[in-house]
């Protein structure tokens, strides 16, 4: 009867396996084993941590709030136009509020019968064309409209206010995300200041400076220049420095900005969660809470492409 090459039996059937074979099973082995033990590792760490997501935080005394960067996105359109027009932070806590209760702060192309967009505005009650709806600059723009002929709008309870707007079938409802709209407007306005943050991955693609500059033009009216993959601002008395600083940062996913300085405080994606101090401002100005920074110039680094 044969043997193996240890001495071993080997059945009619079976063939002993040769010296190759076995070593390669056994490197089969070992690749299946560490295999699985890191794939278990990463497992477990996913339970421990929880998978990344980005997220935006806002932090003011009296509200707080935690979105989404297209959510954040969206809360800095509808801030900056109310800065465009000239009309106090309630004006944009009340709009941001109004798109938390309609939308979850999304630009949505379906709703009840034919409303559309950030607000749910509706083409057959006067609100625009479907297209215009959509576009959340010409929304906000004709939310704003119709709050400023509200009387008392600016010291009435918020959800009176955004009920006259609407006509919503739950008129109570926006009253509960005022602490969350208060959070998002005061930061995106600038009357905040170092009070938006967000964490976010690294880019993926190369920055969109020159649709950064066009944005931010229609949406705060400030004049931006991109030249080698610096974008810079230079805010006014209609355009406070920390509107366009933290719009930059609500908007940083979108046209891959990885960091924004305003005077000496520089926010980055490698510490996505704070705004730090620097040695260095850049331009003028200070950027203490309440103080002014006007004539600072603000600056965004944009990702290069890979």
């Amino acid at each position: 009867m044969p043997t193996t090459d240890r001495g071993g039996l080997v059945l009619a059937e079976e063939r002993p396996r040769s010296r190759r074979a076995r070593r390669v099973f056994g490197v089969f082995a070992l690749v299946l084993v560490l295999g699985l033990g890191y794939a278990g590792w990463l497992g477990l760490r996913g339970v421990l941590t929880g998978p990344f997501s980005p997220t935006c935080t806002a932090l003011v005394p009296g509200g707080t709030a935690k979105v989404s960067p297209e959510q954040a996105g969206n809360a800095a359109v509808i801030s900056a136009v109310s800065v465009t027009r000239g009309l106090p932070t309630r004006a944009a806590v009340i709009g941001v509020a109004t798109a938390i209760q309609e939308s979850k702060l999304r630009n949505l192309r379906f709703g009840d019968r034919d409303s559309l967009g950030l607000f749910q505005q509706r083409p057959s009650q006067g609100w625009g064309t479907a297209e215009q709806i959509l576009d959340p600059v010409y929304a906000s723009g004709a939310f704003y409209d119709r709050l400023v002929k509200v009387k008392d709008w600016a010291t009435r309870p918020l959800t009176e206010v955004a009920q006259a707007v609407q006509r919503s079938a739950a008129p109570a409802a926006y009253a509960q995300h005022e602490d969350e709209a208060l959070a998002l407007a005061s930061a995106l306005t600038g009357a905040a200041p170092g009070s938006l943050t967000c964490d976010l991955a690294r880019p993926d693609a190369a920055g969109a400076g020159a649709a950064a500059a066009s944005a931010l033009a229609a949406e705060l009216g400030a004049a931006a220049a991109v030249e080698g993959g610096v974008l810079r601002v230079a805010s006014s008395q209609t355009v406070p420095a920390w509107a366009v600083g933290q719009w930059l940062v609500a908007r940083a996913a979108q046209y891959g900005v990885t960091s924004v300085q305003v005077g000496d405080r520089l926010w980055t994606r490698a510490d996505g969660e704070h705004w730090q101090t620097t040695s260095a401002g850049a331009g003028t100005g200070t950027t203490e809470a309440g103080a002014s920074t006007t004539g600072t110039t603000v600056t965004a680094a944009l990702a290069p492409a890979r």
